[in-house]
């Protein structure tokens, strides 16, 4: 599975399922958007996370499982669970890592392993990583994993389209790997240890304008078992879950019904059609409160809004409109989702040049 396989799905409902393993890392970089460290203890049940997994069947499944923390692959051996049972109910698995053991110049056996079992394997890398793990190490574990025959990719942050450290990790990876490997190219956001690095502004499209949300299609496993509609880290992290975007809890459900309250729930279909303002903007003469996440959030205060989308998309419309909306986004293609939602200088590097255009031949 190449990258751009896997952030193509990203507007699709229920077309993955995003799993946090555990809040650890054995890194501390300054600008961890999950505030994760070697003392946090957060994790789901290792038992409940396969017996969720156990509930994919070949004809009710999310395409792709991706993997994230803290940092996973501090669990080797649930990883390489995972994904083998992901496999036998015909899902794909994709993980990140933030390459702790590249520092040793050889990766151990155990974390090779778990690597060679996935479907993709994406390092994060940035200038908060490279002060504890060298870019070289990191290129060089990507090489040998690339030769293992698992497909690869860079996650690469930065404070913007300007950020000089950008565009000359960019040059470099590229140089290093022929145009082979490709990148997601990410903005720093105020979250977690980086709230205090850049300046904290209203995520996501603003105004009442029609924009789906792209980040309410996936479930998320957050690290206390908890099933959110959205991946946002704020929502992630936030107690009580607004009920709009809680999808429940893997010790009690399954993965079909995680499915089917997030397909069937009218004001997820809405948000993935239309966006949180624009649901503001059409049922209520209240301001919608500044930020698209914010303005997510409010719905939970807002039951003349929720009426309205239960009553626009609690039927077989809402069920269209959510399809084709998915569509669209699907056909425009990967490129444009990282140009709304990442770095947009960058974003065509999502997709792989053909061999025919690398080193400009």
């Amino acid at each position: 599975m190449e990258l751009a396989e896997l952030i193509g799905l990203r507007p699709v409902p229920c077309g993955g399922l995003l799993m946090a393993l555990t809040r650890r890392c054995p890194l501390s970089c300054a600008h961890c958007s999950t505030d994760s460290s070697m003392a946090a203890s957060e994790e789901p049940d290792a038992g409940q996370l396969l017996r969720f997994v156990g509930s994919f069947g070949p004809d009710d499944r999310p395409d792709v499982v991706m993997l994230t923390g803290g940092e996973p692959l501090l669990l080797p051996e649930l990883v390489v669970r995972l994904a083998e049972g992901a496999r036998e109910a015909g899902s794909r698995t994709a993980l990140l890592s933030g390459m702790f053991f590249a520092r040793d110049g050889r990766v151990p056996d155990r974390i090779m392993r778990a690597i060679t079992t996935l479907d993709h394997f994406s390092a994060s890398l940035d200038v908060h990583h490279e002060r504890e793990v060298p870019r070289a190490d990191v290129l060089r574990v990507l090489r040998s994993v690339l030769d293992a025959g698992t497909p690869v990719s860079v996650h690469l942050t930065g404070t913007g389209p300007d950020d000089p450290y950008l565009a000359e990790a960019v040059a470099d990876i590229r140089r290093v790997f022929d145009g082979r490997v490709p990148l997601l190219v990410n903005e720093v956001r105020p979250l977690g240890r980086a709230a205090g690095l850049v300046r904290a502004t209203p995520p996501g499209p603003g105004g009442s304008r029609t924009a789906p949300c792209a980040l309410a299609a996936w479930p998320v496993v957050a690290y206390d078992g908890t099933v959110a509609a959205c991946c946002n880290q704020w929502t992630v992290d936030r107690r009580p879950v607004p009920p709009h975007l809680r999808l429940g809890h893997i010790a009690e459900d399954d993965w079909p019904a995680v499915r089917a309250r997030s397909l069937d729930s009218p004001v997820l279909r809405m948000l993935r059609t239309v966006g949180p303002q624009r649901l503001h903007a059409r049922y209520t003469a209240s301001p919608a409160p500044a930020g698209y996440c914010r303005s997510c959030h409010a719905l939970a205060d807002r039951p003349d809004v929720l009426a309205g989308a239960a009553r626009d998309a609690g039927g077989r419309v809402g069920e269209v409109l959510d399809r084709l909306s998915a569509r669209q986004q699907l056909a425009a293609g990967p490129t444009a989702l990282v140009r709304r939602l990442g770095c947009a200088r960058y974003a065509h590097l999502v997709e792989s040049p053909p061999p025919q255009e690398r080193s400009g031949r």
